[in-house]
């Protein structure tokens, strides 16, 4: 399939590029826009650009936003095209040459945007690091994170193939996140296609484990962390359309229990059980979880050999959700010191991933700018936080400016029903496209660091 979104021609005798919006950016001293250029903090759905917000949003926009809006429904059909050629490749976590061939397909489509596109060894599969150059190279920059597993085993297509009907496409993996991955590869073509670049080096990292809590990705995204001016990421967004502001904590538990075989009929005064064991436990964990701002789900359960020996072995693998770092905290550590109810038992608690609670950010600048470049490009988008978990929960909950949510709209993650709203797809390109090719404004006081 052809990795490169390329959008219709431009009419005969039409410019090449949109006129250029020549208006002075008040420029704060690392070169960034004062936070009040940014302009209002929410508006109406279609306004005409002008005044204040004109000369601070608009301003370093390759075109009009309506060339933007324009361009980015030429592209529509391309990336439609494009999520469901990305959907078909099945890149199940874990399934290494599955992950890599769909990585080297993203690595392919980014390059045929400008950008330069490396792949990170992992042991499950490969990651990605994807760079564009931006106008003013000077400028710390801006990191997006993505993945390209997903939660169905290989094989779901023959039961379950990509599908467009009524407005929507659907099929296992289109919302998350191969519809975030094509709507970022259509943005970057939309600017290539103006013969714009980033207004700051944009770096994506694309990694092949997030939906099993990133265990290898995560130190691949703490290391782009550095300097960052921002964080965006490529999840979903609500069903509405809304971005995520924050994200609860979360934290997969293996519980391993060792007992002692004997036969169940004669000897069973001599075995240990560690089903039983395992049972009583998970009471006791199932109480730390009623505790505030923690909910508990029991994923998984497995033990014993046979109906007569008595079981030496078994385990859970538990996934715990945390309103706040404070709940997490105190949960893992209860966890930690779970101890053996029967003698000759013993019980283990392993950490299989974590990632922390990013909790709302009081006044979220970035989130105001994003409204206002959204209402001069005559759409309305608004934020929330959200229950699930992602890579975006290590910068958020360090404090740095982070959106989530800025994949294909729709809805159905890890269902049967997941689909994306194919009318919704010019409009994120559009954003998308526009919030990489304005200055940011100051998101972080000086103290901030």
């Amino acid at each position: 399939m052809s990795p490169q979104i390329v959008g219709p021609p431009a009419a005969p005798g039409a410019a090449a590029e949109p006129d250029r919006v020549p208006v002075a950016v008040p420029a704060a001293a690392d070169g960034e826009v004062p936070a009040a250029a940014a302009g209002p903090a929410a508006g109406p759905a279609a306004t005409p650009v002008a005044g204040a917000v004109a000369s601070g949003t608009t301003a370093a926009l390759p075109g009009l936003p309506q060339a933007l809006s324009a361009r980015a429904r030429t592209l529509a059909g391309a990336v439609r095209r494009r999520c469901a050629d990305l959907a078909r490749m099945e890149s199940p976590s874990g399934d290494a040459p599955r992950l890599d061939a769909l990585a080297e397909e993203l690595a392919a489509g980014f390059r045929a945007t400008g950008a330069i596109a490396r792949r990170e060894p992992g042991p499950a599969g490969d990651h990605l690091v994807i760079e564009w150059q931006g106008r003013d190279e000077s400028l710390p920059h801006l990191l997006v994170v993505g993945h390209h597993d997903t939660v169905w085993p290989a094989g779901t297509l023959a039961d379950w193939p990509v599908t467009e009907q009524d407005g929507r496409l659907t099929g296992p993996g289109v919302v998350d996140m191969k519809g975030g991955l094509a709507v970022l590869e259509g943005a970057l073509a939309l600017l290539a296609d103006l013969g714009e670049r980033p207004h700051r080096t944009v770096r994506l990292v694309v990694v092949s484990d997030e939906e099993v809590g990133s265990p290898d990705g995560r130190s691949l995204v703490e290391r782009q962390l550095r300097g960052a001016a921002a964080v965006l990421g490529l999840e979903p967004p609500h069903p509405d359309g809304r971005l995520k502001t924050a994200r609860r904590g979360s934290t997969r538990v293996r519980l391993t229990v060792t007992g002692r075989e004997a036969h169940a009929g004669n000897d069973a005064h001599d075995g240990v059980s560690a089903v039983d064991e395992l049972v009583d436990q998970l009471v006791l964990v199932r109480g730390l979880a009623g505790q505030p701002g923690t909910e508990l789900n029991a994923g998984r359960i497995n033990g014993g050999s046979r109906a007569n020996v008595v079981a030496g072995r078994a385990e859970a693998e538990l996934g715990l959700r945390f309103s706040t770092v404070e709940a997490q905290r105190r949960t893992l550590d209860n966890l930690a010191r779970l101890t053996a109810l029967r003698p000759g038992a013993r019980v283990r608690t392993e950490v299989l991933s974590s990632r922390p609670a990013w909790p709302e950010r009081t006044g979220n600048p970035l989130l105001r700018h994003v409204r206002s470049l959204a209402a001069v490009l005559g759409q309305q988008v608004d934020g929330a936080p959200a229950g699930g978990a992602g890579d975006t929960n290590l910068p958020g909950s360090r404090g740095l400016p982070t959106l989530d949510g800025f994949g294909a709209v729709g809805a159905g993650a890890h269902a049967r029903h997941e689909y994306i709203r194919l009318d919704q797809l010019a409009p994120r390109i559009a954003l998308l496209a526009a919030l990489l090719a304005v200055p940011l404004p100051r998101l972080r006081d000086r103290g901030e660091g």
